[in-house]
């Protein structure tokens, strides 16, 4: 009999993952598919249905450890497939770029990666990666920078060697650069396709402003003013050791782990500690009533809301249930304005804090178009009646429940686990920060709720936007309130300058 083997090569990596992600799979489906007991195929109505309590998460073991030039470690082990994968995390940001080069760190994150290394150029790269199977990326998002990388167990050495060329080698191609700056100019010319995209971009220039860096949009002046010599010295100024945290996770021995980190990055030079003062954050825009006209549409978007607060507020557990009693199936602004008002295609809040500057308390949805004011109106009842009304013990029973309930969802794996570790070292927040989290949820009580609603929901701040079509909504957005002046916004694209 012919014996079965193995694809070679690429397509032998990638059968090997998919068959241990498969099998995994296969045997989840298969205790669930397995015959139940007789008593148990009797149907019962859904008041007589008993659940066991939800099971105590646990942080699998790890160790942290610290490199002489400065980066941080973290290791997990898993052996339950075998798979590695990490992640770097670089104290930098978008948010730290030049009010006229906005789009260099994002640039600078791309390629990074695509532009290659001194040893593997980019194609090179790209071709030895796919034979592996695993993957390499970088990016720049707002607050921070990250590098990561995916592998099997048997190519780690060889993986991690291409992960330590990234992000020490990198060539920052100019063929590469070019390309990186040709698909922005595309995602600028399309940012006005969706109304969603249009609202989200908008309502936060109305509250943060249009140049605060968190905020601020590319531009094709400002793609312009990038060089390559902007973009190396970007990443000369934030990549580095001391600037740097790094957890691996998968199956691995976390001595011969050590080692290879070590033997990798331990000679890389430390640099003077960079500690960049963070924008400051001021609400730009007080209260207001704004529209974006888009006559092609038959419904609204709208979003109200003002600037919200950090995750390390000892009132975020509270404000979290208080989020809560308004959003999701069973909310009031679901029950109210959706099911009993029938206003909405669809309606929600969320109070939506951030790690180290101010985040947004944000509710919206869609509706019809002449039913743009109404719903407005409504939203904003039921936020001042979660101020003034104290909520029943259903519904905090309820809103606590779904926040613990969902809880378990934030350990789904190891490797959620380690970057939740890996974020709290960043911003500077103990380990045991969402296990506190957790105990502020269950000590809130409903009163609770009404004193961070009235202590945090500012009516008189809540700005109002509108991405909708003028003439269909009626009654007009000025029959708000006696005083409402409507700005309208215009969102016309700059032109590109011309070549020369």
């Amino acid at each position: 009999m012919r014996q079965f083997q193995l694809p070679k090569g690429s397509l032998g990596r990638k059968f090997v993952r998919r068959l241990a992600v498969g099998f995994a799979f296969l045997t989840l489906l298969l205790l669930a598919l397995r015959p139940a007991p007789a008593s148990a195929l009797t149907a019962k109505h859904y008041t007589e249905l008993n659940f066991p309590p939800l099971p105590e998460v646990q942080i699998p073991q790890y160790s942290r450890f610290q490199l002489k030039n400065g980066i941080i470690v973290y290791l997990m082990e898993d052996h339950e497939l075998p798979l590695v994968s990490g992640t770097a995390l670089f104290r930098t940001g978008d948010r730290l770029e030049p009010s006229d080069k906005v789009g260099l760190a994002g640039l600078t994150g791309t390629v990074l990666r695509t532009g290659g290394t001194q040893q593997h150029p980019a194609d090179a790269l790209n071709r030895r990666l796919e034979q592996l199977a695993a993957s390499v990326e970088t990016g720049i998002s707002a607050a921070s920078g990250s590098a990561s990388f995916d592998a099997l167990a048997e190519d780690l050495g060889e993986v991690f060697g291409l992960f330590t060329e990234v992000l020490r080698q990198p060539t920052f191609a100019q063929d590469k650069l070019d390309l990186a700056k040709t698909q922005t100019r595309g995602g600028i010319a399309r940012r006005n396709d969706t109304p969603d995209d249009i609202a989200g971009r908008e309502f936060e220039q109305l509250l943060y402003g249009e140049t605060s860096p968190y905020a601020r949009i590319v531009e094709y002046a400002t793609l312009d003013n990038i060089s390559r010599d902007d973009v190396l010295s970007f990443y000369q100024t934030y990549f580095h050791p001391n600037n740097m945290i790094l957890g691996v996770v998968g199956d691995f021995d976390s001595k011969q782990m050590r080692s290879l980190i070590q033997a990798k990055f331990g000679d890389w030079q430390a640099t003077q500690p960079i500690k960049p003062t963070l924008p400051t954050v001021t609400q730009a825009n007080q209260g207001g009533v704004f529209l974006v006209d888009q006559p092609q549409l038959t419904q609204s978007y709208v979003q109200v809301g003002h600037l919200g607060g950090q995750l390390n507020s000892p009132d975020y557990p509270a404000l979290t249930v208080m989020d809560g009693v308004l959003n999701g199936f069973g909310g009031r602004l679901f029950n109210q304005v959706r099911s009993r008002q029938g206003l909405a295609y669809s309606v929600y809040s969320a109070w939506s804090a951030r790690y180290d500057y101010p985040g947004v308390f944000l509710a919206g949805g869609q509706t019809r178009s002449d039913a743009t004011v109404p719903f407005i109106r409504s939203v904003m009842a039921e936020i001042e009646r979660i101020r003034t009304t104290p909520v029943s013990t259903q519904e905090l029973a309820y809103a606590k429940d779904s926040v613990l309930n969902s809880f378990v969802f934030n350990f789904q794996d190891p490797e959620q686990t380690l970057s939740r570790l890996m974020r709290y070292e960043y911003y500077g927040y103990p380990a045991d920060f969402i296990f506190r989290y957790q105990r502020g949820v269950e000590a809130t009580t409903s009163s609770d709720v009404q004193r961070v609603a009235q202590k945090y929901l500012k009516p008189e701040n809540i700005v109002t936007l509108v991405v909708g079509n003028a003439k269909a909504i009626a009654p007009p957005l000025t029959s708000l309130g006696p005083k409402v002046k409507v700005t309208p916004i215009d969102i016309t694209i700059p032109e590109p300058k011309a070549a020369s």
